[in-house]
């Protein structure tokens, strides 16, 4: 790709996120439900039911990762796929705040490989899968950021391997390829945000800003997950907050189980706060990830709990 086609994308994609729908992005000190995002394909069951889902309790963007009720993940849809739902959401006065991907979510060749309950014959398919879309990292890089600037989003989602035992051991390598990404990325107008998954070498907000300090880039920043981290004993809060470099602090998702469940509960209210105080301009995703046959139930509760915690004084949809 020559660097005039790079720099036509890179406007185009900000021509877009300004142009998709009649409003602006979140002001920094304004909290409300123009703050709040759900992933889509946890939400509903097709895509037109996420649309309704945000339509009902007013919110102007959504979370995207796989088309709901199947057909792949949006980030490797092709383009005329991606148009016809980039057209589908304009219409509709949606925008996308986020676009989840699975880059860089799988084994991470050379490195301890955790078979679990696998079958040996399992083992070696997975290496063999992973060692492939290693080879293909690039490929697909390429193709979300391509999906990204269709749909008018800045932000895509990045992991850093599957967890080994000794994940520090391998941070100059897993900052190096982040490094690559994020060259490639800050040519193409976009950014990537690393997720603090507990699957993943990065799981904790202490191992999130050991990384970001080796990736010194403009197009590297967080979306950080604060049940993620709780899983292996780190407090979200106040702790685990303190160590981002929050002016890297790009996205913020939210568990279903984190406002809803009593023994997995954050203190979410005080946690906005001290994002609306440290200036934070992003948006705060819902991933209900509370899954069975009451997902989208959960969804529409821990909503209702997200809005309620904005905007206190709302008057909520049922």
């Amino acid at each position: 790709m020559t660097l005039h086609r790079r720099a036509f994308l890179a406007t185009s994609l900000s021509a877009a996120a300004a142009t998709t729908v009649g409003f602006a992005k979140p002001k920094a000190g304004v909290w409300d439900r123009n703050r709040l995002s759900a992933v889509t394909d946890e939400i509903a069951t097709t895509p037109a039911g996420a649309i309704e889902f945000a339509k009902l309790y007013n919110l102007k963007w959504l979370e995207l990762r796989a088309v709901p009720g199947g057909g792949g993940e949006y980030a490797q849809l092709p383009e005329d796929k991606l148009k016809a739902a980039a057209h589908e959401f304009k219409e509709n006065g949606i925008a996308i705040s986020f676009l989840n991907t699975g880059m860089l979510k799988f084994w991470l060749p050379d490195t301890q490989f955790k078979p679990g309950k696998m079958t040996p014959d399992e083992v070696e398919k997975r290496k063999e899968r992973d060692t492939k879309r290693f080879e293909d990292r690039m490929a697909y890089l390429d193709k979300s950021i391509r999906a990204a600037q269709i749909l008018g989003v800045r932000d895509i989602r990045v992991f850093a391997f599957s967890r080994t035992d000794n994940p520090e051991q391998h941070f100059e390598r897993i900052a190096q390829i982040l490094g690559e990404y994020s060259i490639k990325a800050e040519k193409e107008g976009v950014r990537l945000l690393l997720e603090n998954e507990v699957s993943c070498n990065v799981a904790t907000c202490a191992e999130t800003a050991a990384i970001l300090k080796k990736v010194p880039s403009k197009a590297l920043g967080i979306n950080w997950d604060g049940m993620n981290g709780e899983d292996l004993g780190e407090k979200a809060f106040p702790l685990g907050y303190k160590l981002l470099p929050k002016e890297r602090l790009w996205n913020v998702q939210i568990k279903g189980r984190s406002l809803l469940e009593d023994e997995k509960k954050i203190d979410w209210a005080t946690i906005f706060q001290a994002l609306r105080r440290d200036g934070y301009q992003g948006h705060v995703g819902l991933e209900t990830h509370m899954f069975g046959r009451m997902l989208i139930t959960h969804s529409h509760t821990a909503m209702r709990e997200m809005i309620r915690i904005v905007e206190p004084n709302a008057a909520l949809q049922a």
